[in-house]
């Protein structure tokens, strides 16, 4: 799974990725968390590229509990174009999630140690995502609440030793098709979500600081070789 992510690359970098789009003044963050807010690029309605921050964990539009979307941080990419969560975003409302770093957990022992996983040339990245508005029914006047989700693959060679999942990686050459909402056949954008080349990611074991959410500083992503003493999940 990919429950953390950071993104602290300049708006200078994002607009270079994204030639053309605008984006909005924004602070480093180190350790963002589901629920938070995070970037994510998507066509609008008249099909131009948009910067916009969507809660993370996805909220279906028929359910009637928003708190289902703590548990829907994540899609299986196997199998997101049959489930009724994720089925009508997985058609047209794909999304692509800008991060330069994320934290997985492994178990040793009793304990998890997480780590820190990033590109080895340091530059941002996205993943490939869904997206969906959610209103109460009984509140019309409500704002909708827009949400998404990180699909998820298989671990390559490089996360398998920590890990069995990883997220799906998308390349600029793919961007486009990925997020053209008026292709709706599922079976055409699947095989863009296959693991990213073992070689281009590097890792560390850094403190269980993260576990927090309220813990958003440089000290998350610093490397840490002291064992983790005990489970804090």
């Amino acid at each position: 799974m990919c429950g953390r992510l950071t993104l602290r690359t300049p708006i200078s970098a994002l607009t270079a990725l994204f030639s053309g789009l605008q984006f909005s003044q924004r602070k480093f963050r180190f350790n963002i968390c589901p629920t938070q807010p995070i970037l994510c690029i998507r066509q609008s309605e008249s099909f131009q590229l948009e910067a916009v921050d969507l809660r993370w964990g996805l909220i279906p539009p028929w359910t009637k509990d928003t708190k289902i979307g703590t548990g829907l941080i994540n899609a299986r990419s196997e199998t997101a174009a049959s489930k009724p969560s994720f089925r009508d975003a997985f058609q047209c409302r794909r999304c692509l999630i800008v991060a330069d770093g994320f934290f997985e957990w492994k178990k040793i022992g009793t304990s998890k140690q997480p780590f820190y996983i990033s590109k080895k040339d340091q530059q941002p990245f996205c993943l490939a995502g869904l997206w969906e508005s959610w209103r109460d029914d009984t509140r019309p006047t409500q704002t909708h609440i827009q949400t998404c989700t990180i699909l998820t693959t298989s671990a390559n060679d490089f996360m398998a030793p920590i890990h069995d999942r990883m997220p799906a990686f998308l390349q600029p050459d793919q961007f486009e098709r990925w997020l053209d909402k008026s292709n709706r056949r599922a079976e055409s954008v699947q095989p863009m979500l296959s693991p990213l080349r073992a070689d281009s990611l590097q890792a560390y074991p850094v403190a269980a600081l993260v576990n927090r959410s309220n813990n958003d500083s440089l000290e998350c992503i610093a490397r840490s070789d002291d064992p983790i003493q005990q489970n804090l999940f």
